[in-house]
């Protein structure tokens, strides 16, 4: 396996999630899964905390005035959200009595705004006045779409659910789901499913506008432009499409779905073709996930009946089963600069895979020379635990407030989370460790020059059984705090003042390590644990064949830690083979496709 690091300095991307976070709870919100604590990854000089608990939260819109609106399929409601001050939100019914209501768009026609809100076979609009607590004047601008009502689907429609968007032209566009995983179907019907239409915004004029998109839930607009983006959910279980000599031709292998087709973020012509149910995106070419080629669908398309060159290629793929749902383009937000040029998508999750991925934010800088999104990165992560696989929450959609906050929906654990940027502020130039939470107890002081502080050395000399329950740390700085020094739990601290560090490290803290992230990192075994190797940040390639990859005889990387600006690619072998980027972060499991071959580590 080869390791490859790249600064990232040049391209202007921002750091991606790499902290671990304490999410703040207001004591009136601790009910589960905020009955412990719990903590999300997010980038430095960011802090997220829990703003609402909404049931089974799903897409949201900021109104003109700031105000939030909240869909609740399960109710048939759409709440809406406004801030108290210092005190919770007041949470009201802005509209109820809606068919599984989901997406919400505020759009001005004529100087007129209006709130669009979608119910599974019809489309609504409302006229808003700036202040408005509940829906008036309602609209049915579109009636009689595709959903579990249809005689045709006999009460079966799994992607019912509406999503749409309006363009500076006043054209509405509407996503009408599959009914299906994958089916020809869908293809003949009428409407088409698996497509999005285009409607006057009064809902006239209807017309097919693009197809082959199984499950197109986040619709968004490049900001300033009529250029359509969408995240698709792709489809499930999909036979292995190659006559080869591994004998699968056809068959369900589970190594095979866990990667195959990718989840799709592409944008989408007048008149493309996207290729579902008979045409997948083919993420193991030499373009990785841009612009894949198709593979014919064993089950649809085995004789090559339809033409998948004839397709409209994918822009960007994204991890299988993931399960995108909102998009949001920050161009034009008050989100903080450094990622104002890129867009975010929630990863709600997977069910059809060997071992989950998603429950996350994606973050994807733009390239402007190209205006195409660029590698993937997190934002926001930690719903999921790898080691364990257990789910406490599934990101849904993400909005930009007023002040600049990323508000986030869990429909899984009923939350509305906020994402803020705090500026670096200034604070003494030491990192402070104290015995007790709350800055008190016996304290000790370290600089802020790399350096690593160990127990079993006397460097933590602050308490004899080695507890520390709080800690301060300057501006441009990172601290990490582990339980032992092969592994165990570790925890990142970026610049502020942390009242309680946690209760899982069980009174035993065997080193601080005070800004550790000049170095690339890797390790024999996953969660930072066996014989560890580093690497500078200077772009190179360390090779097994050459002996770089000296700390393990099979040559197995097991996790890594990625410094900020900095992205490191993993690869089976020089020439060919399976490669994985890793953006700054820490990544307590390097994924087991790798069979513990590893030819070569590129620093990039």
């Amino acid at each position: 396996m080869s390791l490859e690091v790249v600064s990232t300095e040049a391209f202007a991307i921002p750091p991606a999630a790499s902290v671990d976070t304490l999410v703040k709870v207001p004591g009136t919100m601790t009910n589960s899964p905020f009955d412990t604590n719990r903590y999300l990854k997010v980038p430095p000089n960011f802090s997220i905390s829990v703003y609402a608990r909404i049931p089974n939260a799903r897409f949201m819109a900021v109104a003109p005035n700031g105000d939030l609106l909240v869909s609740q399929p399960s109710t048939g409601k759409v709440l809406i959200v406004r801030p108290n001050g210092s005190n919770d939100p007041i949470i009201s019914d802005f509209v109820t009595g809606l068919r599984k209501p989901h997406d919400i768009v505020f759009h001005t026609i004529d100087g007129i705004t209006y709130v669009y809100i979608t119910e599974t076979h019809q489309i609504n609009r409302f006229i808003y006045n700036s202040g408005d607590l509940i829906a008036t004047n309602r609209q049915i601008v579109i009636t009689g779409l595709p959903d579990s009502s249809t005689s045709e689907l006999k009460g079966a429609y799994g992607h019912e659910l509406k999503n749409i968007a309006l363009d500076a032209n006043d054209k509405l566009y509407v996503s009408i789901a599959s009914a299906c995983n994958a089916c020809k179907e869908d293809t003949v019907s009428d409407p088409v499913r698996g497509a999005i239409y285009q409607y006057d915004a009064t809902g006239t004029n209807r017309r097919l506008f693009a197809q082959g998109l199984r499950n197109a839930e986040g619709l968004a607009f490049f900001p300033g432009t009529n250029d359509l983006w969408v995240v698709v959910n792709n489809r499930d279980q999909i036979a292995y499409p190659f006559n080869d000599s591994t004998g699968n031709y056809g068959k369900i292998i589970p190594s095979y779905v866990d990667d195959h087709p990718p989840e799709e973020f592409t944008k989408v012509r007048d008149g493309g073709n996207y290729g579902w149910p008979f045409c997948n995106p083919n993420p193991d070419t030499p373009t990785g996930l841009n612009n894949m080629p198709f593979d014919r669908d064993y089950e649809y398309n085995a004789d090559g009946n339809v033409n998948c060159d004839a397709m409209d290629r994918i822009t960007k793929g994204i991890q299988a089963h993931s399960a995108p749902l909102g998009l949001t383009f920050l161009q034009n937000t008050t989100f903080p600069s450094l990622y104002s040029s890129g867009a975010v998508t929630g990863l709600h999750g997977s069910w059809n895979r060997q071992k989950k991925v998603g429950y996350k934010i994606a973050y994807f800088p733009w390239d402007t020379t190209t205006n195409a999104p660029g590698d993937e990165m997190d934002l926001v992560n930690g719903w999921l635990n790898p080691a364990t696989q257990e789910v406490w929450g599934r990101p849904v959609d993400m909005v930009v407030d007023l002040q600049g906050n990323l508000l986030i929906s869990d429909d899984y654990s009923g939350t509305i989370y906020k994402l803020s940027y705090n500026p670096p502020s200034t604070q003494s130039s030491e990192v402070k460790v104290y015995a007790e939470a709350n800055f008190t107890g016996v304290s000790q002081s370290f600089t802020t020059s790399p350096g690593v502080y160990k127990a079993n050395e006397g460097d933590l000399n602050v308490v004899g059984n080695d507890t520390i329950s709080s800690l301060t740390v300057p501006d441009g700085t990172v601290v990490r705090v582990c339980q032992h020094e092969t592994g165990g739990l570790c925890r990142q601290f970026s610049a502020g003042n942390y009242e309680s560090v946690g209760t899982e490290f069980n009174n035993m803290i065997s080193f601080i390590e005070v800004n550790p992230r000049s170095q690339v990192k890797v390790y024999t075994e996953p969660n930072f644990a066996g014989v560890a190797q580093s690497f500078t940040t200077n772009p190179g390639v360390y090779k097994a064949n050459q002996g770089d990859l000296k700390f393990v005889g099979n040559d197995a990387i097991s996790s890594l830690i990625v410094p900020d600006g900095t992205v490191v690619r993993v690869c089976q072998s020089e020439t060919s083979g399976l490669c994985r980027e890793f953006s700054a972060g820490n990544y307590e499991s390097v994924p087991p496709e790798f069979e513990n071959t590893i030819s070569f580590i590129e620093v990039k």
